[in-house]
C-alpha cells in the first residue's frame, strides 16, 4: 500500500464522520457524529498498516476535546480503531505545568 494511501484514508473517515456520510465503521460512534463539528489533525503518521492519529476536535456547542487513535487500514478499508481519550481544551493544566490530584 502507497504510504500516502493509508493516510489518506484514514483523514477521509474523520471528514466522512464530521460530513455525517454514514458508513459501516460508525455503526458504534455514529450517534456521536451529531455533535462533532471540526477534526484538527496534528499529527497523522503511518507505520505499516497503522495510522496514528491525534486531532483536536470540536463539537457542538463549541466543546473542544483532543485524542489519539490508531487506525488499521487493509486493502483500503479500516479495520480496526483503538481510541485513546485525551482531554478537554483548553486544558486544565497551564503550559508546562500539570494538574494536583485531589
Amino acid at each position: 500500500m502507497a504510504i500516502d494511501n493509508a493516510v489518506a484514508i484514514a483523514r477521509a473517515a474523520y471528514g466522512a464522520y464530521v460530513s455525517k456520510d454514514r458508513a459501516s465503521y460508525f455503526a458504534r460512534c455514529w450517534p456521536n457524529s451529531q455533535t462533532a463539528e471540526r477534526f484538527e489533525f496534528i499529527l497523522l503518521v503511518q507505520s505499516g498498516e497503522r495510522v496514528f492519529v491525534t486531532y483536536e476536535a470540536r463539537g457542538a456547542g463549541g466543546h473542544r476535546f483532543r485524542n489519539t487513535e490508531i487506525v488499521t487500514v487493509r486493502g483500503a478499508q479500516i479495520v480496526e480503531v483503538e481510541v485513546y481519550f485525551g482531554w478537554n481544551l483548553p486544558h486544565k493544566a497551564a503550559v508546562g505545568s500539570f494538574v494536583e490530584e485531589a
